[in-house]
């Protein structure tokens, strides 16, 4: 019966339905007790959230992770962000070619979708080359991290604390656990000048964040000796947006007493990096977010919106899609039919989907601004914050997520899955195929501007 229905759905629904099986099966296992501390009662509700926050790679919570949820919980939680960050797919896939069943075009066509691929050909040594890069880079950053935990909590604890949060970092979800050993909701800022925890966690989430056929193209440069477009657009466009959010954000905050005030020079470099590279695609923060400056904060939000680049474990708009919107832009500008780029021409049947996918984003961020403003009693400028961070799957918050209603717990809920899908491939999804018409109309003049 599975495969009858599974026949019936194209690649895109398939890929969806394994997000949707991911967070269903989170849910009901952190609703049981035994997921629980001992004493603390998890509604379905905030089950369901930290199911979707964590398969979504979103890092927003309702309830503090460490001081809420067993080791069993943390440990579902830690699955669901690996399952979430590489896709249900991706290990489907993995688990045939280790049981040495042949994979058919349908599954190397789901993955296709997953990893936005042009090329069904190759893609079983993708998906291999995805798990070496993902399981490589998390134990060489629990490795880095144990050195800092295990001498502050014992082998056990500085062990385990060390392979959840590389795991953590690497899958751009922000889940921390330090509730338990400091404050409630404290995130990293107990290690904010701390330079190994900051280099290790902020490398995971730049690995992560770029994309694996970046990582992979990178690889193989010694060997090739050539870059392909989408691998030089998205180190470009990440390195210009690490170097400005970095630089805007010690300009903004060097006298702020509440965050950069205090430190030394070597210091507010520090955590000045941090800052301009993980909050973007990780809910990972070093200081409240909330004691920043409004101009931070937007800054905050903007960065959340632009996200991580595609095929890799972060969300948003993407670098990529941003960097066409520039480009086309720029050749409208310059009265150029073509859109050009490092001696390459983009087809326009791009430029069309990166149009769609940011209209989309700037459709949907205010629709839940709305909605939350209708629900929730904090300012403007607090909602529109978790908006962003929603929709961008990033999981920085002002601290209005654990104060939700029911409804606003809904509404996120659902803007993390769509953010995490793409709002575009969810329409995809959900548009019944159309034959191409053979009549076109003719063309007339339009005013605009």
């Amino acid at each position: 019966m599975i495969q009858k229905i599974l026949q019936r759905l194209s690649p895109l629904q398939i890929f969806i339905s394994g997000f949707l099986l991911n967070i269903l099966i989170g849910s009901i296992l952190l609703y049981l007790p035994i997921s629980a501390e001992p004493g603390v009662k998890v509604s379905f509700i905030d089950a369901i959230f930290t199911a979707t926050s964590a398969t979504c790679v979103t890092g927003l919570v309702v309830q503090d992770t460490a001081a809420t949820f067993s080791r069993f919980g943390e440990t579902v939680i830690m699955l669901s962000i690996q399952i979430g960050g590489l896709s249900f797919m991706t290990f489907s896939v993995l688990l045939s070619i280790l049981l040495g069943k042949k994979i058919g075009l349908k599954e190397r066509m789901v993955i296709q979708q997953a990893f936005h691929n042009s090329d069904l050909q190759g893609l079983v040594k993708l998906v291999v080359s995805v798990f070496t890069i993902s399981f490589i880079a998390e134990l060489i950053g629990m490795i880095l991290l144990a050195i800092r935990f295990v001498p502050d909590m014992g082998i056990s604890q500085g062990t385990y604390y060390a392979l959840f949060h590389s795991i953590s970092a690497f899958n751009n979800s922000g889940f921390d656990l330090f509730g338990h050993v400091h404050e409630e909701f404290s995130s990293l800022i107990y290690y904010a000048t701390d330079p190994l925890v900051n280099f290790t966690i902020t490398a995971l989430t730049l690995t992560g964040g770029i994309g694996f056929l970046v990582v992979i193209g990178l690889i193989n440069y010694p060997k090739t000796r050539r870059l392909s477009l989408h691998v030089k657009l998205t180190l470009t466009v990440t390195g210009l947006i690490i170097a400005i959010s970095t630089v805007l954000f010690l300009i903004l905050e060097w006298n702020n007493p509440h965050t950069l005030g205090a430190l030394s020079l070597q210091e507010k470099l520090t955590v000045g990096l941090f800052q301009g590279s993980v909050p973007r695609t990780a809910g990972f923060s070093t200081l409240n977010a909330a004691d920043s400056y409004l101009p931070t904060q937007m800054l905050f939000m903007l960065v959340m919106l632009i996200g991580a680049s595609p095929n890799s474990t972060g969300g948003g708009i993407k670098t990529t899609t941003i960097a066409l919107i520039y480009l086309t832009v720029w050749a409208m500008i310059r009265r150029k039919e073509d859109i050009e780029v490092f001696k390459r021409r983009i087809s326009n049947d791009f430029m069309y989907r990166a149009l769609g996918i940011t209209m989309m984003y700037f459709a949907l961020i205010p629709l839940l601004t709305i909605l939350l403003s209708i629900t929730e009693t904090q300012n403007f400028n607090v909602i529109l914050f978790e908006a962003v961070s929603a929709a961008g799957t990033a999981g920085l918050s002002l601290g209005l997520t654990p104060e939700l209603s029911l409804p606003g717990k809904l509404f996120i809920i659902v803007t993390m899955f769509m953010g995490r899908i793409g709002p575009l491939s969810l329409l995809f999804a959900l548009a019944h195929n159309k034959t191409k018409e053979s009549i076109r109309y003719p063309t007339e003049p339009l005013i605009l501007g």
